[in-house]
């Protein structure tokens, strides 16, 4: 789990192809500021622009760490394919604060930076969605963008989907891979779980039976 809030920026240096064929994934090396592998172990979880993957070797000495994406996240995802700068979070501990909102790291779709430009001391950023996840997109609410956690400050639905304007202040552009974005720019999106929930509660139609488990209720199971 993460909360959006990013802890370094990297850097894809370079990338390794694990087979000849489509269905084979790559490789990659993330550069890293200087320190950042200090409390990283092997297995450990690092969201790579919002894609949660899993360190398989590092080299503190040369801040150095290498992650293996399979050919399904890479079709679900983008910016890791090639070499760049990339958002880093390391995974939430138990402990942290939850400066952002609660992130899985599991990327729900792609979307296009449709305007990104700076208004008075703020940048405004305008991201295409798709029309899959149009309907979970609220004003107010939380959409996490290369795994930036942000604050969705309008929505204009089209045909195509949506568009949401994003409010970014100057810490946030300076200290995230975000400043590299221009129109067109294609972006990793996940949306807010809690939207998926609530989706499910009123859409289901499943009914519980006879012979299903019913929950525990300690004021009659405890006579």
């Amino acid at each position: 789990m993460f909360t959006g809030i990013i802890t370094g920026v990297g850097r894809i240096a370079a990338i390794h192809d694990l087979g000849s064929s489509l269905q084979h994934g790559k490789r990659l090396t993330i550069e890293c500021p200087a320190g950042y592998l200090d409390d990283v172990g092997l297995g450990d979880s690092i969201a790579l622009n919002g894609a949660c993957m899993t360190v398989t070797a590092f080299n503190p000495g040369q801040n150095q760490f290498t992650i293996d994406i399979s050919a399904e996240s890479l079709d679900k995802t983008t910016g890791l394919a090639q070499t760049g700068p990339i958002n880093l979070e390391k995974a939430l501990r138990a402990n942290d604060r939850l400066g952002g909102h609660i992130v899985s790291g599991h990327v729900d779709g792609t979307g296009t930076v449709s305007y990104f430009a700076q208004k008075g001391e703020s940048w405004e950023l305008r991201v295409l969605t798709p029309s899959d996840l149009a309907k979970y997109l609220v004003y107010k609410g939380s959409i996490t963008v290369n795994g930036v956690s942000l604050t969705v400050n309008q929505v204009t639905d089209i045909p195509s989907g949506s568009e949401v304007s994003i409010n970014l202040i100057p810490h946030t552009v300076q200290n995230t891979a975000l400043h590299a974005l221009v129109k067109g720019t294609k972006v990793n999106l996940e949306i807010d779980m809690m939207a998926r929930y609530v989706e499910r509660m009123l859409s289901t139609t499943v009914q519980p039976t006879a012979d299903s488990p019913r929950p525990p209720n300690p004021q009659k199971d405890k006579a």
